[in-house]
């Protein structure tokens, strides 16, 4: 996969949280939850970008670490998210197995960047 179509991946990962995010149900922990997969979900397209700027092997894989842990951020708050709102547990769920692509994808692109 070339950086153009992991670039539209990562933006799209994000667009589809956002729009997650505004179909849940109005409590406190959704509230909650939502704002931080939010930042965490954008994180992830911002960061995979700037990697693709970086001004050294190290840099780029410093940008590729943040991508990294942002992304398990936000599988994280998916599985909360999940376990909070059983009504949408498919489409959260399509979301997670994205997200764990994503992530098996950048791991692998920073093991290869290292040798």
């Amino acid at each position: 996969m070339d950086s153009e179509e992991m670039k539209r991946r990562t933006k799209q990962f994000a667009i589809n949280v956002g729009v997650l995010t505004q179909g849940l149900p109005d409590s406190q922990i959704n509230r909650a939850y939502s704002n931080q997969i939010i930042r965490s979900s954008s994180s992830v397209g911002a960061n995979y970008r700037a990697s693709r700027r970086a001004k050294s092997n190290a840099d780029f894989i410093n940008k590729l670490k943040i991508v990294e842990e942002e992304l398990d951020e936000s599988l994280f708050f998916l599985v909360l998210l999940a376990f909070f709102n059983q009504p949408q547990k498919e489409d959260i769920g399509i979301l997670y197995r994205e997200g764990e692509t994503l992530l098996k994808i950048i791991v692998a692109s920073i093991v290869s960047s290292r040798k």
